[in-house]
């Protein structure tokens, strides 16, 4: 069967999205959604698409496609996703799933409602080191889990790896809450949240958070952008099981371009799980390792990528994991941990 894709979104993201579909069998990009002409246009023309769409609604309109990858900024999942659900469009959205839980969860509410295959699109869930990490301590192997500690490090406010943020729109409303941005918090912190409790297995209970807002340019802003978002977040958790851990992001690591890390303990055991220069890790120290504290590298199998994952769902040959579900726990988690640093760190039930 054929499935007849629709990119909603024409931004960077978006190309990574029509790369990687249109390099999967049986998968036709058919159409692209973007209020901004030109920028459509080029989309369009740079992938083979044949049609471009200024709104959801004129594409509905037309309505031949079957699925749809919504690439859109933060604060448009939520309006521009509800028309395809009740259209019976199936839907790979980009986290986080919206800005809120109220409208993560009336999503997800919808999805299951029109029963089509929904997806958020958690990018580092294809990582081999974190899938074997969570079938290990599924399996038991670390026993009860008791501590651990998260990190997702980002320098692009500190070196121009990856564009000029001073100078570029890409990057400038990152910065913005006016411009729909949830800060670090919102735009890998939510990695980083399903980074750590994806592996232990365990949802979220308890946060404290704070939030921290470093001056950049003179009176906070560049242009129409006004330079509020958090750049740098501190977590506590605790996890169902009990475990303790600290989770943090930020956009001023310096020598860290794109870095994630995860260590986990319980009492039979510990794991380390890396994401370091675009190469996936794993070390454990098992059994009796335990008594020196040996650590040794964990082969690691490769996984489907979650556009692979997309549609074999589609297809009915795979789960559709993570889904909008999932997306609105971690949705309620990030509400949370706002709310915690709004009242000073204070812990709150999640």
């Amino acid at each position: 069967m054929t499935i007849r894709l629709l990119i909603l979104g024409t931004g960077g993201m978006a190309q990574s999205h029509a790369k990687a579909f249109a390099a999967i069998p049986g998968v036709d990009l058919v159409a692209g959604v973007d209020p901004r002409a030109t920028a459509l246009q080029a989309f369009c023309a740079s992938h083979g698409i044949a049609r471009g769409f200024a709104s959801v609604q004129e594409a509905l309109e037309w309505g031949q496609f079957d699925a749809v990858a919504n690439v859109t900024p933060d604060a448009a999942h939520f309006a521009t996703t509800l028309p395809l659900l009740a259209a019976g469009k199936h839907v790979l959205c980009e986290k986080p799933l919206a800005t809120s839980a109220a409208e993560a969860q009336e999503m997800a509410t919808e999805a299951a409602r029109a029963g089509v295959v929904n997806m958020v699109n958690l990018t580092y869930r294809n990582g081999a080191a974190l899938q074997k990490a969570a079938q290990m301590v599924a399996g038991g192997l670390l026993g009860p889990l008791r501590h651990f500690e998260a990190s997702y490090l980002q320098s692009w406010l500190t070196q121009p790896a990856w564009g000029d943020w001073k100078t570029e729109p890409q990057w400038l409303w990152r910065l913005s809450t006016a411009h729909g941005s949830k800060g670090v918090l919102g735009d890998v912190g939510i990695h980083i949240l399903d980074f750590a409790t994806f592996v232990a297995g365990q949802a979220a209970v308890e946060v404290s958070a704070r939030l921290v807002t470093f001056d950049k340019a003179p009176e906070g802003r560049i242009g129409d952008y006004v330079l509020d978002a958090n750049d740098s977040a501190t977590m506590q958790i605790r996890l169902a099981g009990g475990a303790l851990g600290v989770v943090h992001a930020t956009r001023l690591a310096t020598g860290h371009l794109n870095d994630l890390r995860l260590r986990l303990f319980g009492d039979l055991g510990g794991l380390e799980v890396g994401f370091e220069q675009n190469q996936s890790t794993l070390r454990a120290c098992l059994g009796a390792d335990r008594l020196t504290g040996q650590w040794r590298t964990v082969d690691c199998p490769p996984v489907p990528s979650v556009y692979q994952g997309f549609v074999a769902a589609i297809n009915g040959t795979g789960p559709a994991i993570p889904d909008f579900a999932k997306g609105a726990q971690l949705q309620r988690l990030l509400d949370r941990a706002e709310e915690s640093a709004g009242q000073g760190g204070l812990a709150l039930p999640v």
